[in-house]
């Protein structure tokens, strides 16, 4: 058995890194770095839930 059949292909999503405090420039930016975090947010909860109901089905075909 290859190496490549052990190692998963489908890893967990992880989620973005939260800029910080100091990254805003607070003139009002449309979008700010923060509209665009949560929008990347909305992304990974959205791989996330595919992900965990990939992983369950998995689970329940083993």
């Amino acid at each position: 058995m290859s190496l490549s059949t052990l190692t998963p292909t489908d890893p967990r999503p992880e989620p973005p890194e939260r800029p910080g405090e100091d990254d805003c420039c607070r003139s009002g930016c449309d979008p700010c770095i923060f509209d665009l975090y949560q929008e990347e947010m909305d992304r990974y909860r959205a791989a996330l839930a595919a992900w965990e109901a990939r992983e369950a089905e998995r689970q329940r075909a083993q």
